[in-house]
């Protein structure tokens, strides 16, 4: 992992971030206006980058923690989180994925755009960690990015092999439709589903 932090260090020091909408996700919009998230939700956000998303629901009064492994894009968060007179119960953490350890389970994650910047090899680890973080019945807000493409990253979240990693026996899928969500720029778009974590 250490090799991959210095990349993405690299690339928010030099603005390569054209992954970055400038904004928080149409699809966290749609979910808080679905009422997704109940009133003052602990959430989490790995892979947080700038943390859009993060100030938009530590602005509704959410205790919200925005997880990245590249400490530009942490320092720019809690400055953020600063200016707008968050509560001290929403910050940035800079952190690896695979070594963070909350102090207590979270009632929401939204993950967005970390799965897809993994090898696949990482997915089943990735997953027992979200498994982990979530409390009993917690709720995984999840974008799937589709590029099309065999690399990465982004890399291609197959919605086949989505439903095997994040099995039945250990989530539930929801019936309805997925949201659809085009990416700022490009043919890529992302499908979100709100699945739910089983005991």
């Amino acid at each position: 992992m250490i090799e991959e932090s210095l990349n993405w260090e690299e690339r928010y020091q030099e603005g390569d971030t054209g992954w970055d909408r400038g904004g928080p996700s149409p699809a966290l919009m749609q979910w808080l206006e679905d009422a997704h998230l109940k009133e003052g939700s602990r959430v989490l956000i790995p892979g947080c980058g700038f943390g859009h998303e993060v100030l938009e629901l530590a602005k509704r009064g959410h205790q919200v923690t925005g997880l990245d492994i590249a400490p530009s894009a942490i320092t720019a968060l809690n400055k953020s989180l600063s200016e707008v007179g968050a509560s001290a119960s929403s910050q940035g953490v800079c952190a690896d994925l695979f070594e963070y350890e909350p102090a207590q389970p979270f009632d929401v994650i939204y993950e967005q755009t970390c799965l897809c910047t993994m090898t696949p090899m990482e997915y089943g680890k990735y997953e027992k960690q979200l498994h982990t973080w979530l409390k009993d019945d917690g709720v995984l807000l999840l974008l799937l990015m589709q590029t099309g493409d065999t690399g990465g990253p982004p890399f291609h979240c197959d919605l086949k092999d989505m439903r095997q990693l994040f099995d039945a026996s250990r989530w539930s899928w929801p019936t309805k439709a997925p949201l659809l969500i085009q990416r700022p720029k490009g043919p890529r778009f992302e499908l979100g589903f709100v699945l739910q974590r089983k005991g």
